[in-house]
């Protein structure tokens, strides 16, 4: 996951851009600003376009097909700041795309990533759950607010894979590595308060 996500949530975020809240309680087209380096590929289409209906496909490639066919669908802007909802869903969930990624998060999920783009601490016993079934390009496995790669900061790339948030200090039966290995399930970001569970699906 990284932390440029809206969000994520956002995200999305990732993350990462956050929501929120789900886009049938607030019809808001801004999203917090997220600390993290300018996507290159995030879509500014008019609505109903060819483009977005490829947006469209890809935020759904991001999570099962049951679910993602009836999330909300959104559209972060390169500098992240922005988000454009491309359709209102029905399930609670949102699927986004946000530079080269995408990823399908509830609302739980969302108000996770808001927090972690705030700089905030994550809301109390909520925990949230992240589909992001494409992989990611990469994140500090270390520093939740990384915008680049560093020799020093344990950057990791994970394939498909889901991620259970809020779930710090829940987790201690996995790994807690700097240097994470992402073939297996992993904790990122220990020992922060945005630790969450990594676990890659293929």
């Amino acid at each position: 996951m990284r932390a440029r996500v809206l969000v994520a949530c956002a995200v999305v975020a990732c993350a990462a851009v956050a929501i929120k809240a789900q886009e049938t309680k607030q019809d808001s087209k801004k999203a917090p600003t997220a600390p993290a380096a300018k996507s290159k590929s995030a879509p500014a289409a008019k609505s109903g376009s060819t483009a977005d209906a490829a947006v469209i496909r890809r935020a759904e490639a991001a999570g099962p097909a049951a679910i993602a066919k009836s999330a909300t669908i959104a559209a972060v802007s390169d500098d992240m700041k922005t988000m454009r909802t491309l359709r209102k869903g029905s399930n609670g969930y949102t699927c986004m795309v946000f530079g080269p990624d995408a990823m399908c998060g509830d609302q739980n999920a969302m108000e996770w990533f808001d927090a972690l783009m705030s700089k905030k601490d994550p809301p109390a016993g909520k925990i949230g759950f992240v589909y992001m079934l494409t992989g990611d390009h990469g994140a500090s496995n270390t520093d939740p607010f990384a915008e680049k790669e560093t020799p020093t900061n344990n950057w990791v790339v994970t394939g498909p894979h889901v991620m259970v948030l809020g779930s710090k200090g829940m987790a201690t039966g996995y790994p807690h590595d700097a240097k994470a290995d992402p073939t297996k399930a992993y904790v990122m970001w220990p020992g922060t308060p945005y630790e969450h569970l990594m676990l890659p699906v293929k």
